[in-house]
């Protein structure tokens, strides 16, 4: 892996770019996870490059030890909801999420995950619903939602349904999508239009783990990066890449292949600091929804040989890191709440103090949660 240079961090700060923000959020990482990765890798990792370090509180409206639908959906929409639930509030009304902002201030949108497209943490950000396993209103609400690009696994979801009869991916081809999957090759060999939203499924379900040879993420976001800066070039983009799979190595408390995660999804870190050094005006977020496993490196561990153990199979209450790049960075340096990443990132964009915006959550989507 090439190590990103230091970069002066003042340097973009006045670029002409429209602004852009990448949220980064590596599923179950918390600091044992990033230490083992550190002890493991030959090279220095790309989130060893970060200058502004902070911590947020991960809890829940209904539990100190949150799941990742509340978590990501604190992100999302800036409030603490229930485990489980997917972009509402804990009284179960729908928030708009900071993605639905952006589709409707015209900013370009994206989602690049590891795990199903449906899945809670991509989910909770263009998606609403009461519990995180219905995958097929998510799906619902994923066709619908707009946004412009969608990576991840997932397709049954979409075209062989046990709810109905519907063709989502027909539907989102007449809404101008370019729809494309595994059938037709890897993503690196599929050439999204610039003129046309773009989904990719890497899987009918779940992809595969890392150790079983997926390997398109850091691809992914460097096209994600690059594809909506192209589709967003006046008002820039709001784009969400997730590591979905370090959280399930350590729920089956699998230490070497959590680390494989990592390092996985540390690849996909450099990619989009490269971009953002190059690009300017990109504020580069890299977090998790919580810790999972209470991972430990154990006695006897030596740098290369990394002896992880773990204390649980769920979800820890740990704090949880917050790194930052670019202009807007040193507000995430603290301790905070969760739900204050989502009022950071819409700071950044300027949003906080716009007095004329009315944005709200269609009616439709009101309808189909109610139903």
């Amino acid at each position: 892996m090439t190590t990103p240079a230091p970069w002066d961090q003042a340097a973009v700060i006045d670029n002409a770019a429209a602004p852009a923000v990448v949220l980064m959020i590596g599923d179950g990482m918390g600091l044992s996870q990033l230490s083992a990765a550190i002890y493991s890798s030959p090279t220095p990792l790309a989130l060893e490059e970060f200058k502004v370090i902070g911590f947020q509180k991960s809890y829940s409206s209904s539990d100190l030890i949150t799941d990742s639908a509340a978590g990501a959906t604190a992100f999302a929409c800036g409030v603490k909801t229930y485990n489980g639930a997917i972009g509402l509030t804990q009284d179960t009304l729908p928030c708009l999420s900071i993605l639905e902002e952006a589709e409707q201030r015209g900013l370009a949108t994206g989602l690049v995950v590891t795990s199903s497209i449906v899945h809670a943490t991509p989910a909770s950000f263009a998606a609403h619903q009461k519990m995180r396993i219905f995958y097929e209103r998510i799906a619902e609400d994923m066709a619908a939602s707009g946004v412009d690009l969608l990576i991840g696994g997932g397709k049954r979801y979409f075209d062989r349904r046990n709810e109905d009869d519907r063709d989502l991916l027909a539907e989102m081809q007449a809404r101008g999508y370019l729809v494309r999957d595994y059938f037709n090759g890897d993503l690196d060999q599929v050439k999204p239009d610039p003129n046309l939203n773009f989904v990719f499924f890497t899987a009918d379900n779940q992809p595969l783990p890392v150790n079983q040879g997926r390997s398109y993420l850091a691809y992914a976001s460097r096209l994600g990066t690059e594809f909506l800066d192209l589709r967003g070039k006046d008002k820039g983009f709001f784009l969400v890449i997730e590591g979905s799979q370090i959280d399930w190595a350590n729920h089956a408390n699998e230490g070497k292949l959590a680390i494989q995660e990592t390092l996985d999804f540390d690849r996909s870190v450099g990619e989009v600091l490269a971009f953002a050094r190059r690009r300017g005006n990109t504020l580069v977020i890299v977090t998790a929804d919580h810790e999972s496993g209470g991972m430990a490196l154990e006695q006897g561990s030596k740098q290369g040989r990394v002896k992880p153990e773990f204390t649980t199979n769920g979800h820890t209450g740990s704090l949880v890191p917050v790194y930052a790049y670019g202009p807007g960075a040193d507000a995430f340096a603290g301790i905070y709440e969760n739900t204050a990443i989502y009022s950071k990132m819409r700071h950044f964009f300027g949003w906080d103090t716009d007095q004329n915006s009315a944005l709200q959550l269609n009616k439709t989507t009101t309808q189909t949660l109610n139903n």
